[in-house]
């Protein structure tokens, strides 16, 4: 006969918590033997000595989030013996990549648990990990993509992008370099489609991060 799997629910909708209960107890393996309804009751509730095999772990909670949850666990190093489950929206799967660095063994959509929750629990019982066929190619396409190399500025360009970071206006810049308005505005377009940066704020943060400021 197969050990029970002890699950700690984290959710903070009480008819989800009370579904997936009545769901699980349809199963002999599994046995749900505490509820949370944010981050911060997961954590006490490990800290009385709560002994669970996998935290069902939904991610939007209030008070601590399912993520910042996870984050305390790892941090606490306790995720290594702890299989967390990671429960999402289908607008939360950005975070699949994240949440899965930070040690959890699983992502499941909630829209599918019906029909993959006992296979993902029984597939982490057994020291595996595991994400829907789906989610697992996003992963993939996520860690096999490499961003476009990002052209490098001439010196003029860089001249150029420090003044607008700084603040001034076309004319300005124009007025300094004594060039035409009409040229600093070519200037501006070439490095916004060098850089890749859609708006000001975007040139402010790669001026920083390149030290351009420091130049001039």
């Amino acid at each position: 006969m197969s050990r029970t799997l002890k699950i700690l629910l984290a959710d903070d909708h009480s008819i989800l918590r009370t579904g997936l209960k009545l769901l699980l107890s349809t199963q002999k393996d599994f046995k749900v033997v505490a509820e949370a309804s944010n981050g911060k009751e997961v954590l006490s509730l490990l800290d009385d000595g709560l002994e669970v095999d996998v935290i069902l772990l939904d991610l939007s909670m209030p008070v601590m989030s399912g993520l910042d949850c996870l984050r305390e666990l790892n941090k606490r190093q306790s995720i290594s013996s702890i299989n967390v489950l990671v429960l999402t929206m289908h607008n939360e799967q950005q975070y699949i990549k994240e949440v899965m660095l930070l040690g959890a063994k699983g992502c499941l959509r909630k829209d599918t648990l019906d029909t993959e929750l006992f296979k993902a629990l029984r597939t982490l019982a057994e020291g595996r990990r595991y994400l829907a066929e789906n989610d697992a190619n996003s992963l993939l396409d996520s860690l096999m993509y490499i961003p476009p190399k990002k052209e490098s500025l001439s010196s003029r360009e860089e001249e150029v992008l420090n003044y607008i970071v700084r603040g001034y206006s076309l004319s300005d810049i124009a007025q300094k370099l004594c060039l035409s308005v009409k040229t600093i505005s070519t200037y501006k377009t070439r490095i916004m489609t060098k850089l890749n940066c859609k708006q000001n704020s975007d040139l402010v943060n790669y001026a920083l991060k390149n030290n351009i400021l420091d130049k001039y």
